[in-house]
Order: structure tokens, then C-alpha cells, then sequence
């Protein structure tokens, strides 16, 4: 099988994000970059599907030139080769979707996997954007899945409100990772040592045919409001918990 696993580079979510001068965007100066963690399952469950049937992973990222970092660290997990669709500007998700959608066209695949959402913008849309693009079936938030070459069909249980549906479809396909699908691997040190020698080839937007409009602009952003200190009620039980219903009646206003 051929897998393509569509991958992200977010800022670490310990990392204390500051905003940018425009208001619109946020300082990367001094932000520690990581494989976005959702994305993390997708290249496990990736690896595992070519240990079972054979196979080759293709990693596809986009974005600036410190994703090849990101891509390289895949690679030392285990993926085969990796391409990197290089460009400095902002796209939003229907761009990165139409980009990573367009080297998928040129790849050829049976299955594109991907995390359910990335923790920088929770947009949880570039998935079901591919799919779209390439008119094939989709399946999301995805925690159990089960493949027969035999009858190239999935089977994949997803998480809904308080329940597990389960879903059956055809590959080619998208699916999109959640927490739980599996627990991904530490690279080891000469798989480390044999990423630096793997292919990671560059594309280009303006190759693909990308527009490189943004269809959803960013007007501002803000930080949330400051939070009042704590008030530690002390003395006598009953007077505090008494003074406890009061506050919560007329501050808090949840009784």
C-alpha cells in the first residue's frame, strides 16, 4: 500500500505565544516548532499499515523552510520520503488543503491519512478539504481502523457524543486521526541517522497551480482577558460556605 500522511508544523503547545506587531498573527520568533500532535497518530498508524501489507509512506508538509525539520523527524519515525511544499506565505486551510491535494494528484495513493484537527488554529477542516478535492470518501476522528486489501475496503470506528460509530467504506481514502488510534514511536538513533540521507522533495505553489489569495483573512487577534485572583474563603465552615453561595449567587452569577 501507499500511504500519504499529510502533516503539520505547530508552534509547542508549552511554548508562551506572544502577538505580532500587525495584531494579526503571532510573533514566531522564539517558538519551539513540533510535529503537530494529532498528526503524530496518522504517521504511526501509517507505519504500522506498511509493516502488516508492505508499502511505501510518503510524508507531505507545507510551509516555510523550517518544516523540513518537521518532515525529517518523520522520517526518523520510520516514513519513507517526505516532500515539502516550501512557501512563506499564510494560507488558510482551504489553500493547504488544495496544495497537499495537488501533490497527492501526482503521487498516486491508497490512503491519505492525517490528525483530526492541528492545535494551532483547531480549524479541523484541511482532512475533509482533501477529500473533497480529490472526490473521495472520508472518514474522521478516527479511533480503531482495520484495512482488507482483499476488497480495498476500511473499516474505522470513530468517536461521537457518548457513543462509537463504527464505519465501513472503500479506499482510496481520507482518514483523520484522533488520540487513542494508537500510541506513536520514538525515533531511534540510526533511524535518525538514515533520515538525513532520505528524499524530502520541494514543491512549489505557483507549480501546483495554487492561488495564493487567502479565501478567510485573519482581521485580529487578543489575547483572553486577565483572569481576577483567587478568593480563599477562611474561618468557621459553615460562615464560609455560606459566603461561598452568596459569591457564587452575586459574582458569579451560576446560582
Amino acid at each position: 500500500m501507499k500511504i500519504l500522511v499529510m502533516v503539520k508544523q505547530v508552534p509547542d503547545t508549552a511554548t508562551r505565544i506572544r502577538m505580532a506587531p500587525d495584531g494579526a498573527s503571532i510573533a514566531t520568533d522564539g517558538i519551539k516548532w513540533v510535529i503537530n500532535p494529532y498528526d503524530e497518530f496518522a504517521i504511526e498508524e501509517a507505519l504500522q499499515i506498511r509493516e502488516r501489507f508492505q508499502g511505501e509512506v510518503v510524508v507531505i508538509s507545507v510551509g516555510p523552510q523550517r518544516v523540513e525539520e518537521a518532515i525529517r523527524q518523520t522520517l526518523a519515525m520510520g516514513a519513507d520520503r517526505g516532500i515539502h511544499v516550501k512557501t512563506d506565505a499564510g494560507l488558510d486551510s482551504y489553500q493547504a488543503a488544495a496544495a497537499l491535494a495537488a501533490v497527492a494528484r501526482l503521487e498516486t495513493f491508497d490512503l491519505i491519512l492525517t490528525g483530526k484537527q492541528a492545535v494551532d488554529d483547531d480549524a479541523a477542516q484541511v482532512g475533509p478539504l482533501i477529500s473533497v478535492f480529490l472526490e473521495i470518501p472520508q472518514v474522521t476522528v478516527v479511533l480503531k481502523l482495520s484495512i482488507n486489501p482483499d476488497t480495498q475496503r476500511l473499516v474505522a470506528e470513530r468517536e461521537l457524543e457518548g457513543a462509537i460509530e463504527v464505519v465501513e467504506l472503500p479506499y482510496p481514502a481520507v482518514v483523520t486521526a484522533q488520540r487513542g488510534l494508537n500510541e506513536p514511536r520514538y525515533p531511534t538513533l540510526p533511524n535518525i541517522m538514515k533520515a538525513k540521507k532520505k528524499e524530502v522533495r520541494v514543491e512549489s505553489l505557483e507549480a501546483l497551480g495554487i492561488d495564493t489569495v487567502p479565501k478567510v483573512r485573519v482581521t485580529a487577534l487578543s489575547e483572553p482577558p486577565t483572569r481576577p485572583s483567587a478568593k480563599i474563603l477562611t474561618g468557621d465552615p459553615i460562615e464560609a460556605a455560606q459566603q461561598l453561595v452568596n459569591l457564587l449567587h452575586d459574582e458569579a452569577k451560576v446560582l
